[in-house]
């Protein structure tokens, strides 16, 4: 949430106090996250700084313990959530689930570019996590791929909508014909999906264990310039493309080239054969994801207009030149399957 929840300060630190004993004596709202979560920078009585993030709505239990059970085995790029006074891994807070890290300052992935020799950490963290054996009681907890229409059935309902009503609010209005302007490629980009959802379907490629959501935005890179992957909100267990997507997708940030990227990546991933199909599908559904969120955003709700406003500028920069789409579509028409070498 990029405006403050309304949640009074004090119920925070009292359920720090009562669920981790943590004594908190300063906390600061920090406007960076995403419609559901709010985050949080906590002060305690010792001077540590903690990493709050409250999740409104629903909540999958597998986005604390695999980077939990991941960190266990010795990954140190990803940071461990703390467990409350009785072993869990999160609280519950009114209607939020609330998680506590250790605060670990620096910058993003969009805001610092990664350099050569982090671009390659990078790509060894994630072979860590495809190449992780996990327990089969931890598996089962865990979203399998389903090539779900669900994002694409919301987009052509948007679609249909705007097609009809009428809106009184002018973000509304001006997201509206937006999308108005830009419905056949919208369309067509859905029916690119939904075709190639079904020949992954057909083949049934090997899931691995994956983040989801590997932009930018969820490497953490420190003072000392360590790299840590954030914000396990969504692991899944899909084809390894599902992750690999990202690499020189346009979400990725500045510094290097989408060639660069990739080059510098797969030095640390290793040698791989990237499923053209695959990688294309999930392309297209990301860019389609998006649009359905921020859609949800702007028309289901005139509440919160900084979020909206955020949605909008994200909905409208899809379509900029040499962009996601763009790099999605070049994708879809690679066809055939491309090797990484180490």
């Amino acid at each position: 949430m990029l405006a403050k929840p309304d949640l009074p300060d004090e119920k925070i630190l009292a359920c720090l106090q009562v669920e981790y004993g943590l004594h908190g004596v300063q906390i600061v709202f920090l406007p960076i996250g995403w419609q559901y979560t709010a985050v949080y920078r906590v002060v305690a009585e010792d001077q540590a700084p903690y990493f709050v993030k409250l999740i409104r709505g629903s909540f999958d239990e597998a986005a604390v313990v695999v980077p939990k059970f991941l960190s266990d085995q010795g990954i140190t790029h990803i940071i461990a959530p703390l467990t409350t006074s009785t072993g869990q891994l999160w609280a519950s807070l009114d209607t939020f689930k609330l998680i506590l890290y250790p605060f670990i300052a620096g910058h993003n992935g969009f805001q610092v570019a990664l350099s050569d020799s982090q671009w390659v950490d990078f790509g060894r963290a994630v072979n860590s996590i495809h190449t992780a054996w996990v327990p089969p009681a931890l598996i089962h907890g865990i979203q399998p791929e389903t090539y779900s229409p669900a994002w694409r059935e919301l987009v052509k309902t948007f679609l249909a909508r705007v097609a009809v009503d009428a809106f009184a609010d002018p973000l509304a209005i001006e997201a509206a014909s937006f999308l108005q302007a830009r419905g056949e490629k919208i369309l067509d980009l859905v029916r690119r999906a939904e075709q190639l959802a079904l020949a992954l379907q057909a083949r049934s490629p090997a899931f691995v264990l994956c983040h989801s959501d590997l932009h930018a935005g969820n490497l953490l890179i420190n003072a000392n310039d360590a790299l840590y992957i954030v914000d396990w909100d969504n692991p899944v267990l899909a084809p390894k493309e599902r992750d690999l997507m990202f690499i020189g997708g346009g979400l990725m940030g500045t510094g290097h080239s989408a060639q660069a990227q990739e080059a510098l990546f797969y030095r640390g991933y290793g040698q791989t054969q990237i499923n053209a199909i695959a990688l294309a599908y999930y392309r297209y559904e990301r860019i389609i994801e998006d649009i359905a969120v921020e859609c949800e955003l702007i028309f289901r709700t005139n509440e919160g207009s900084v979020d909206r406003a955020k949605a909008l500028r994200s909905l409208r920069s899809q379509f900029l030149p040499n962009h996601v789409l763009e790099i999605a579509y070049q994708s879809d028409m690679s066809g055939t399957p491309e090797v990484h070498a180490q």
